[in-house]
């Protein structure tokens, strides 16, 4: 796919305040450019950014609904009500129920939670388990990453004598639900300062507000938590900015020095317990997919159940049976997409759309997400993918970088009996004689709204460099920059005019990568790097011609934490392209 690589130089004040913060971090002008690129003004704003302290954490009480959660709560525990804490299937959903439970079970034992079964009830809050509710004595349910768009549902609850506390991070309609409280930091008229906390970020935000509310120690009831907190913001995709990034940095203090016993197992099973340090793409590319298989191929509660575990023995043997699930997950994903891909190359014009809408009634609910992920990256344009559960054409919706699939999905409402998301992420369900207009539609939207910039992948610069700037030093404050995800990318480098050391060479299974060294033109320094499967470069790269990368720094943990430069793309030095399209 070819790729397009942009530079968007700093402003007149951003570069103002770079000048300013070098008085700070002498000898590093990369360093303090990196930082007015992110909003940083002063040195005292570097210090909190290279230090996130959880006491820069906003008052949980200027949620506008939060006195009334908490004193509702109060109000049950005081009663001994019954109290069932509801969470999504997914990752986000099961961390949020772990953590609240966690916490409360503390205090109170009038506790249940409840997942509901992905296939049989489908996302949001079910008509079966409000009626599990009334059937069991529960008459508050705190509901968690979901809850947002019930109206019909939370109305037929309160006319049985169950409360609801809605603790959501979605997007809302226009009507709300008649709740006894909503906490959102996505409403309209929400004076919460930050608006993209987690599911589980908000369920940390409502503890937070019980646990002043009632005196208790704050750090020593919460801190213990953060590792879930940080595992719902990174697999959630959520922004790590302003105060994610603090509960991020700090839920990954926890993972890496005394995580829960349910996380440990997930360690484990992982062979992660004797990595020096566990980071971000190990959540996203490990740890976050196990938690998910449980709600995608059995049943989310399972995840719940080894979230709250206290036994290790007990934790060990629930993570080996979501690792199992994990295992067919992956089987059942690969299958899913070579069927979905065959329909497209034979019954689409792919080449000649804008968007892609693809269905098969026999394929697995609970991968229809992943395979739509997968096409966004393929074919690079926004994606839904839609299978049959329970009469209904059910799907999943993926975007590309900067396009807002909510909004594309949302101009078909009139079609869909349930939607809901984020910008780049929806769940959809309609029936299936609706399918074909809203292909139609949801193609049209798309061409009309998509920018030319939206329909390649790019590549975003933040600096040009040479190795020599490359010091101990900078790695150094480079690793500050940590942890990274949306809002907070890694800082992606290009270095131009660089040539083979001679000693580069094809490596990998089936010789597809290429393990570099490479020589710039001005300071003669020779830098390591790994290109994954850029083969087809060897010969232009073994030539001896000069060509620009660019690329991220990474510590090459297998090699005595040697720094390695891990290249995103590479094409032919030309003396007057610095910002042009490249191919990698």
């Amino acid at each position: 796919m070819i790729s397009k690589w942009n530079h968007l130089p700093l402003t007149d004040q951003q570069l103002a305040i770079a000048k300013t913060l070098e008085e700070t971090f002498p000898g590093c002008p990369t360093i303090c450019r990196l930082l007015a690129q992110r909003g940083i003004k002063s040195a005292d704003d570097a210090q909190k950014f290279f230090n996130p302290s959880l006491d820069d954490l906003h008052d949980p009480f200027l949620m506008r609904d939060m006195k009334k959660a908490v004193e509702r709560l109060n109000h049950a525990i005081g009663a001994k009500e019954k109290i069932m804490i509801y969470g999504d299937y997914d990752v986000d959903g099961t961390t949020a129920v772990a953590l609240v439970y966690k916490f409360l079970s503390k205090f109170y034992s009038g506790l249940s939670y409840y997942i509901p079964d992905r296939y049989e009830e489908g996302y949001g809050i079910s008509t079966k388990s409000i009626n599990f509710a009334r059937e069991n004595g529960i008459s508050l349910v705190i509901a968690l990453d979901c809850g947002i768009k019930a109206v019909e549902q939370i109305d037929y609850a309160a006319s049985l004598g169950i409360d609801f506390i809605i603790c959501d991070h979605h997007v809302p309609d226009d009507q709300l639900p008649n709740a006894a409280a909503i906490l959102n930091p996505k409403l309209d008229d929400e004076p919460y300062p930050y608006k993209h906390l987690s599911g589980c970020g908000v369920g940390y935000k409502f503890m937070q507000g019980f646990a002043i509310n009632n005196g208790l120690d704050v750090s020593a009831n919460l801190d213990p938590l953060l590792d879930l907190v940080a595992v719902s913001i990174v697999s959630d995709i959520v922004p790590i900015t302003e105060e994610n990034r603090i509960l991020t940095y700090h839920g990954l203090k926890r993972i890496n020095s005394n995580p829960s016993m349910g996380l440990r197992a997930i360690i484990k099973i992982c062979h992660l317990q004797n990595k020096k340090s566990i980071s971000i793409s190990d959540i996203i590319f490990k740890i976050g997919p196990r938690i998910n298989a449980s709600g995608r191929m059995q049943s989310g509660v399972e995840a719940v159940d080894l979230l709250v575990a206290r036994d290790i023995n007990e934790a060990y043997r629930k993570g080996r049976e979501i690792d199992r699930y994990n295992e067919d997950r992956k089987e059942l994903d690969k299958r899913i997409t070579e069927e979905a891909n065959e329909i497209l190359q034979n019954h689409v014009d792919v080449n000649n759309r804008r968007s892609i809408v693809v269905y098969n009634k026999d394929w697995h609910k609970g991968i229809i997400g992943i395979v739509a992920s997968r096409f966004t990256e393929l074919y690079y344009k926004p994606a839904v993918v839609l299978t049959l559960s329970d009469g209904l054409a059910t799907g999943s919706a993926r975007s590309v970088q900067g396009f807002d699939i909510y909004k594309a999905v949302e101009s078909c409402r009139d079609l869909l009996e349930n939607f809901g998301g984020h910008t780049y992420a929806v769940g959809l369900s309609l029936k299936e004689e609706h399918i074909k207009e809203f292909t139609q539609r949801f193609e049209e939207y798309v061409a009309q709204n998509i920018q030319p910039a939206q329909t390649t992948p790019q590549i975003e610069i933040d600096d040009y460099i040479d190795f020599a700037e490359i010091t101990p030093e900078f790695v150094a404050l480079l690793r500050q920059f940590n942890p990274f995800g949306p809002g907070n990318n890694k800082p992606i480098f290009c270095t131009r005019h660089v040539t083979d050391y001679g000693t580069s060479r094809l490596v990998g299974h089936k010789q597809e990568h290429l393990k570099l060294e490479l020589l710039d033109s001005t300071s003669g320094r020779i830098i390591n790097g790994i290109a994954f499967n850029m083969s087809n470069k060897y010969n232009y790269i073994k030539s001896g011609k000069p060509f620009d990368i660019c690329y991220t720094i990474e510590d090459n943990l297998h090699n005595n934490n040697d720094i390695q430069i891990f290249i995103r793309s590479i094409h032919p030095y030309e003396q007057h392209a610095a910002d042009t399209s490249a191919s990698q």
